[in-house]
């Protein structure tokens, strides 16, 4: 009996250690390559958010880090932005709180799980906000994927969904996030299955399983967080309500600019009879000389015409000066034949009255004490007082009653209208178009601003009295144009077409009056000195003297437009 207890325990301690040796000799167990069940247990809450708790069940040991990454922003074709928002996450086996690490990024919410080696599946919780969307019909559907970015692959993806209410719509989608297709099935809203139910097998890691709920909004409130995303088509969109509020601003503005140009920058109505500024006076059988009413001067006439003070009507001052007696015209000899032209002012005693702005220009040209002025110099000379003619030149209109207001005043007034408009229309397009839709409605106020500027040029308007002289000055023009030349007094042709220059230089036909000046000269002699009011080079005769004005008047012009 001894012999046979003692041979059984040798033979027991045999098989242990064998046993053990074997243990040691066999392969540790292998991570699980792939989650074999992945099953959602998730409730709707009538407030719109969306209870999820994930049962993940492995095949095999659990691996040593398990990460799902949650997208929280969804962007649509029609420029809008969902966020998503993931709170009370957590992460237990067996009970155990396995210290989930959650980290948010501009669109997604990762969740990394370490399993600190648990053989048991692993239970991850959470909360979705934003997930509940207002839906047409005064509905709010609920759309989430319950499986999205899993670290690994799942071979079985099962989700029941508890609802506050009756649902409209279910719907499922399971495949590559960018373009997911058929779940395998689904169910639920039925008598045999009421509870909505979602199923799918294969999916790799990556893959979604999107599960969509329809309710009313009684049942369930929507709690989306949406936003646009700024483009330029977006913030100059063409849609019918911004379209339409740009044309209407554009119309209605367009019609105020209209009302206010009729209104304000008219000219009041013409009396019957024009009122004339000069003439051409029969003195006998077919003779007839240039007179000027009421002392009007060439400078006033251009003013009058264009509503501006331009080089022009003082070239044509400047002439009127010297044809009255007050200045002369001296045309200096070339220092070469390449060499421009150039000519200089000498002061004369004048008798006739000078008005101020005749005064300030004489004075600035020609000083009553100093150095004559070359043509070539006048941009220093004229440049420090031209503001001053200017301004006295307008208030001679003025005074005149040929305008209510100075018309620079008025297009100044306009202007800065126009230009604080233009700047509050950017600022206002900049703001529409940064956080709105109607940056179109911008643009129009823009184009409006510009309008204004544009019509600011047009604003001045003549009084009844300016508005006859204007018709008078188309009679004169008229006269200029067409009078025969050959019909001025015999004797005192070359005053007369020297009288007519200034004002034809304004308001047109200079070149047939200089012609004529030109035809006059009926000898080979130089008529160096013949003007009074124009001297030149021993070798000049009165037949250049149209190329010699014309030169004189296009150097002066640029002179004073270069200043």
């Amino acid at each position: 009996m001894g012999v046979t207890l003692t041979g059984w325990r040798r033979g027991a301690a045999v098989a242990v250690g064998a046993v053990a040796i074997l243990a040691c000799l066999a392969p540790p167990a292998q991570a699980a390559e792939q989650v074999s069940s992945y099953a959602v247990k998730a409730t709707v809450n009538t407030d719109g958010t969306l209870a999820v708790v994930a049962t993940i069940t492995f095949d095999g040991a659990a691996p040593s880090d398990v990460q799902q990454v949650f997208d929280t922003t969804t962007r649509t074709a029609d420029r809008l932005e969902y966020r998503y928002t993931l709170s009370d996450v957590t992460a237990t086996s067996d009970g155990k709180d396995l210290g989930a690490r959650v980290s948010t990024a501009a669109t997604t919410t990762t969740v990394d799980v370490p399993t600190a080696g648990t053989t048991s599946p692993i239970v991850l919780g959470y909360t979705v906000h934003g997930a509940a969307l207002a839906t047409p019909e005064d509905t709010t559907t609920i759309s989430w994927p319950l499986l999205q970015g899993l670290n690994l692959p799942v071979a079985t993806f099962d989700a029941e969904v508890a609802v506050p209410a009756l649902f409209t719509l279910i719907d499922c989608a399971a495949g590559d996030p960018s373009a997911p297709g058929a779940c395998t099935y689904y169910s639920g809203g039925t008598h045999d299955s009421p509870t909505p139910t979602f199923h799918h097998e294969g999916a790799t890691a990556g893959q979604v399983v999107v599960a969509t709920l329809r309710f009313p909004s009684s049942a369930v409130a929507a709690n989306q967080d949406v936003r646009e995303i700024w483009s330029l088509d977006r913030a100059f969109s063409a849609a019918p309500l911004p379209l339409g509020i740009a044309l209407g601003l554009l119309v209605l503005g367009g019609l105020a600019l209209w009302a206010a140009h009729r209104r304000i920058g008219r000219d009041a109505a013409v009396p019957a009879a024009p009122t004339l500024v000069a003439e051409f006076a029969p003195v006998g059988p077919g003779q007839s000389e240039f007179r000027v009413r009421d002392g009007i001067r060439p400078g006033e006439v251009g003013t009058l015409a264009d509503e501006r003070v331009d080089p022009l009507d003082v070239t044509a001052t400047l002439l009127d000066l010297a044809v009255r007696g007050h200045l002369r015209i001296t045309e200096l000899s070339r220092e070469s034949a390449h060499a421009p032209n150039d000519w200089t002012f000498a002061r004369l005693p004048g008798t006739g009255a000078l008005l101020d702005y005749e005064r300030t220009l004489l004075d600035a040209v020609a000083p009553v004490q100093g150095e004559p002025v070359r043509v070539s110099n006048l941009a220093g000379s004229v440049g420090a007082v031209i503001g001053q003619v200017q301004s006295q030149l307008y208030d001679e209109v003025v005074e005149r009653g040929w305008f209510a207001r100075r018309p620079d005043s008025t297009r100044n007034q306009w202007g800065l209208l126009g230009w604080v408009g233009l700047g509050l229309a950017v600022l206002v397009t900049i703001l529409l178009a940064a956080f709105t839709s109607f940056g179109l409605a911008g643009l129009a106020l823009v184009a409006l601003a510009l309008g204004v500027l544009f019509v600011a040029q047009e604003m001045p308007a003549r009084t009844a009295q300016g508005a006859s002289v204007l018709a008078g000055l188309d009679v004169l023009r008229g006269s200029l144009l067409t009078q025969p030349v050959d019909t001025l007094p015999a004797g005192r042709g070359a005053h007369e077409l020297s009288s007519i220059l200034p004002y034809a230089i304004v308001l047109g036909g200079k070149e047939r009056w200089l012609q004529a000046v030109a035809d006059s000269d009926d000898d080979g002699l130089p008529d160096s000195t013949d003007l009074d009011w124009y001297h030149a080079p021993d070798t000049w005769h009165l037949a250049d003297l149209p190329a010699s004005l014309a030169n004189f008047v296009t150097t002066v012009q640029g002179t004073l437009f270069s200043r």
